[in-house]
């Protein structure tokens, strides 16, 4: 994937991957990043700050989530106001609650009002949506990430959900819609017949953009020559 596909979504790419993130940049499809503690945990990032500069000047223009990870409300606002202070095109990811399940939209409020772009995360109720666009400030620009994928997890067909989602932020124009959690290349298509302005995925989903209009007949064939490989490299035999 060199070139931009013919989409109108916004594609994200998710990960703490550092060298991953630089290649990633180096692809014009994709507008921006976002990552989270667990993805960084993975990753073996144990100096948050470090690794945060470390993509700044990496991937200086364009825009690039990273989370907050305090539990109380105070403390939560205190890291948003110095991450947001890392550079103009970081975006501070609160999730929509703490641990204890309070709302966190006191400090979405303050922070959005006082200019700060924010990316709402853990989002997957119409009434998450619905009382985060409450608080939002009109003018400030937001990310509302709704995990599309963690619904399709349960049996819920995610499109129509986040067709809704779109429908609650109709009030907000700046409020950006992000398709979260994806499993599979097709979600782009489905969070772009939803109405979402970006869909974040992993690396190995993005790879996955190559694909778009292969020929079937030959991909059918190169999946039966990959298998044929595969046992003759394991010297398989069947006895007669």
């Amino acid at each position: 994937m060199t070139a931009k596909p013919d989409l109108r979504i916004k594609l994200f790419a998710d990960g703490a991957n550092i060298s991953e993130m630089v290649a990633m940049y180096q692809n014009p499809a994709i507008s921006g990043f976002t990552t989270n503690p667990t993805l960084m945990r993975k990753a073996g990032i144990t100096d948050y700050v470090a690794f945060a500069q470390d993509v700044l000047a990496a991937i200086p223009d364009r825009p690039v989530s990273f989370e907050v990870f305090a539990d109380e409300l105070g403390e939560m606002e205190a890291q948003a106001r110095a991450i947001a202070s890392w550079g103009p095109h970081v975006n501070v990811k609160i999730p929509v609650t703490n641990t204890k399940g309070i709302f966190t939209g006191p400090i979405i409020a303050s922070l959005s009002r006082a200019g700060i772009a924010l990316n709402i995360t853990a989002i997957m109720t119409l009434q998450q949506v619905e009382a985060v666009a409450a608080v939002l400030a009109p003018e400030t620009p937001s990310i509302i990430s709704v995990f599309a994928g963690r619904i399709a997890d349960t049996g819920i067909d995610p499109v129509p959900h986040m067709k809704a989602c779109r429908r609650k932020l109709d009030g907000r124009p700046k409020a950006q819609l992000l398709w979260a959690s994806p499993r599979e290349l097709l979600n782009v298509f489905h969070a772009e017949e939803a109405g979402c302005d970006i869909i974040t995925a992993t690396s190995d989903v993005l790879a996955k953009l190559a694909l778009i209009g292969k020929n079937l007949d030959t991909y059918s064939l190169e999946t039966v020559q990959m298998f044929h490989r595969d046992a003759m490299a394991s010297g398989f035999q069947i006895s007669s």
